[in-house]
């Protein structure tokens, strides 16, 4: 391994760095927008009328696509396709693996006489069949029941990869349990449409249908491919597991929003083009806070396709970063030091009459819309926060998490202080009917104000998890490599169930003989209450902050397992049969998954980390320390018992350290491999995990301790393990 990164370092010209591979971009990016996709515009070419206006109502209406549709769906697609030199399909899916899938079919049919011809059906088109033992499935599906489905998605458009054809799809067991992330997600969108529009009716009939919108933000790391292969744990966990920090890192502040160099502007501009060409709208690119950290971030979209977007992306990402010499980091924490990296998830709702109902209108009646919508969406929060903290929850993103750059593991909201004051004047609506003088006092100065409140309402909290930053709310917990369907597929899921029960609420009081808008301000004012709480303005950093979120009853869920506990509680099993988001089932087989992920991860860097440590460093300082050895004998001999001493007692330290550490290691290894064998012996994966998480992240601490004192000691001999962070950080 130590010869390798010898080698791969050997194609790196220090001197004169890489060459740039300039990019040529056309003038207008517009032109090259959905070249690739088999859009609403190329739908309209290819397909029959009868054809084209089904899939726009499956898209906009939900309605099933019958199959002599489906057929002609599939042979506008080959046709469309095969004209760009595609010859194979895929289904392209999302397991919960953390990456996407693909099993590729050729259109190429044999048929009789010897000759061939390109075929490509509507039972083609609907449905496949991959091995769905083979992935992650928590126990639903046993390794001799190998049989699965992918089943075509038409609200996401098919694009083309390579030479294949790409349909967007959903993924189940032969059973029917949901083995990926866009089922649930699909059903969580369609939950919270119907629950929206059915609130909707209090302010504008007009209204059939409520889309949820995500806007996310990619962060993450590029590094010269030669220098991450000279790295076997981040070529093997994604993260450095020790290394002594660089002399310059972030400290100056000089590296966020500059300049960005060259080598990776030219990745930037080549992905630029290939997002376009595959419809994902990207429009923003800036340096971030670390040394070689950058963001993206796109257009607003509708959840699902911004859902698949993201997840395409990183694909796209790590093949272009190959074209320029880079591998791309998308782990959270991949070095100590530094900031991490994010996945900031902007979210909100949008109606099928342009209206965003985040965003506060020209009048009384669209601020209480506004106020309604902003207000039940606190208290979905407030109801189930502990659910949105699992949502989130990776072994990768503990590291980030409650750090300078990411918000806490303590899920609550900010609103800015003048939207707090509505809320808080909102809270004094006395119960029941109101007075012809109240109303008018709610309607023109505290409802009616609100747009000229939120012009002055622009600062974002960034230690906030739960963010109002002016006409939507920012998830700013989720981590970079995460699938975002997982906390949208929460998100969608509790605001749903909360509108749901505002509705039943305000139409209880109506009955009573309430007008509506006595009705919704009365259960505005007993939200407010409920979720004061859960609402904070101030440093989510600070140590007052956790010992205040106690008091408030809001819990700290720093680890992995501590959330995913909280997964099972039955009152969110029950919110997730009540929408049909998830069966029991479902929720129990998923929450195995990702706990066995999390004991895996840690179980691969405690192996990855004793190998080095065992393998690497300590040849390496025992080689040093015999060096010293035979110095301070040399030194002995020229010079005598008496005067040796003084000159060899910086040696004679140095020697005395390299023992000690090299002791420390040794033991913590040994530890490391004992705790790892009893964890395994357990059966149940909480547990398991749980002694993971207790049992071996103290031992790692003590190895890292160890070996980056010893690296501090032997840098030339560990050379391409320690200058690595230095050289990184390096424009």
């Amino acid at each position: 391994m130590s010869t390798l990164r010898f080698k791969a370092l050997e194609t790196l010209p220090f001197k004169d760095f890489r060459r740039d591979n300039s990019v040529e971009v056309p003038v207008k990016l517009s032109e090259l927008f959905c070249q690739n996709v088999f859009s609403e515009e190329t739908m309209r070419e290819y397909l029959t009328k009868e054809a084209f206006n089904s899939i726009m109502d499956a898209v906009k209406k939900g309605t099933k696509i019958q199959r002599h549709i489906a057929d002609q769906v599939a042979v506008a697609m080959k046709d469309w396709a095969m004209s760009k030199g595609v010859t194979h399909y895929t289904h392209w899916f999302q397991p919960l693996t953390g990456s996407t899938a693909e099993k590729h079919d050729s259109f190429f049919t044999p048929i009789e006489g010897g000759r061939a011809i390109e075929r490509f059906s509507g039972n083609l088109l609907i449905q496949q069949e991959p091995d769905a033992s083979s992935f992650p499935n928590g126990g639903i599906r046993n390794t001799f029941e190998a049989r699965g489905y992918t089943a075509w998605d038409p609200t996401s458009p098919a694009f083309i990869m390579g030479t294949t054809l790409c349909i967007p799809s959903i993924f189940i067991s032969y059973t029917g349990e949901t083995l990926d992330y866009k089922a649930p997600l699909l059903r969580a969108l369609n939950a919270v449409d119907e629950a929206a529009t059915n609130v909707m009716q209090y302010f504008d009939k007009n209204v059939t249908k409520v889309t949820p919108t995500l806007g996310w933000e990619q962060e993450y790391f590029l590094v010269d491919s030669a220098l991450y292969q000279s790295r076997p744990d981040l070529v093997l966990t994604g993260k450095t597991l020790l290394g002594h920090s660089p002399a310059k890192g972030q400290q100056l502040d000089d590296h966020y929003f500059g300049s960005i160099p060259t080598r990776v502007m030219n990745f930037m501009m080549e992905l630029e083009v290939e997002c376009m060409k595959l419809g994902i709208p990207v429009t923003t690119r800036h340096n971030e806070v670390a040394p070689n950290q950058f963001e993206l971030a796109p257009m607003f979209e509708e959840v699902n396709v911004a859902v698949d977007h993201n997840s395409l992306l990183m694909d796209v990402m790590a093949r272009v970063a190959h074209r320029h010499h880079f591998h791309i980091l998308f782990h959270e924490k991949p070095f100590a030091g530094v900031n991490g990296s994010g996945k900031h998830n902007n979210w909100s709702l949008a109606t099928d009459t342009g209206e965003n109902l985040l965003s506060p209108g020209k009048n009384p009646k669209k601020n209480l819309q506004f106020l309604t919508f902003f207000v039940n969406t606190i208290k979905a929060v407030h109801e189930y926060a502990d659910l949105l903290r699992a949502s989130i929850a990776s072994a990768s993103n503990d590291h980030r998490l409650g750090a300078n750059e990411a918000p806490p593991a303590i899920i609550s909201v900010f609103i800015g202080s003048q939207l707090f004051r509505v809320l808080e004047e909102l809270e004094k609506v006395t119960e029941g009917k109101l007075s012809p003088d109240e109303k008018t006092d709610l309607k023109l100065n505290v409802v009616g104000k609100i747009p000229e409140i939120l012009l002055d309402n622009t600062d974002r909290n960034r230690t906030s998890p739960f963010a109002f930053t002016g006409n939507k709310f920012e998830i700013r917990a989720v981590g970079s490599s995460a699938n975002c369907a997982e906390s949208m597929t929460v998100m969608n899921t509790i605001a749903a169930k909360q509108l749901r029960d505002f509705k039943k609420e305000v139409d209880a009081l109506i009955e009573k003989g309430l007008k509506k808008d006595e009705a919704i301000f009365n259960v505005l004012r007993e939200y407010i209450k409920q979720c004061k709480n859960i609402m904070f303005e101030g440093d989510g950093y600070s140590d007052d902050w956790a010992k205040e979120a106690e008091k408030r009853g809001l819990n700290n869920l720093k680890t992995t397992p501590e959330a995913l506990k909280q997964e099972m509680d039955e009152k969110f099993l029950s919110l997730y049969e009540e929408l049909g988001i998830f069966t029991h089932r479902e929720v129990e087989a998923r929450n195995e998954i990702k706990l066995e992920k999390y004991s895996t991860v840690i179980d691969i860097e405690a192996r990855v980390l004793s190998d080095i440590a065992r393998n690497h460093i300590i040849p390496s300082a025992l080689n040093y320390q015999n060096r010293l050895i035979e110095n301070v004998k040399g030194l002995k001999e020229i010079f005598g018992d008496n005067e040796f001493k003084s000159l060899a007692k910086e040696q004679m330290s140095l020697i005395k350290s390299i023992s000690e550490n090299v002791s420390k290691i040794k033991l913590g290894v040994e530890d490391l491999i004992k705790a790892r064998e009893e964890a395994k012996a357990v059966s149940e994966s909480q547990k398991q995990a749980e002694d993971y998480c207790n049992k071996v992240k103290p031992l790692f601490d003590d190895i890292r301790e160890a070996s980056d004192a010893l690296e501090m000691m032997v840098d030339d001999e560990l050379w391409p393990m320690t200058k690595y962070r230095e050289m990184l950080f390096t424009k």
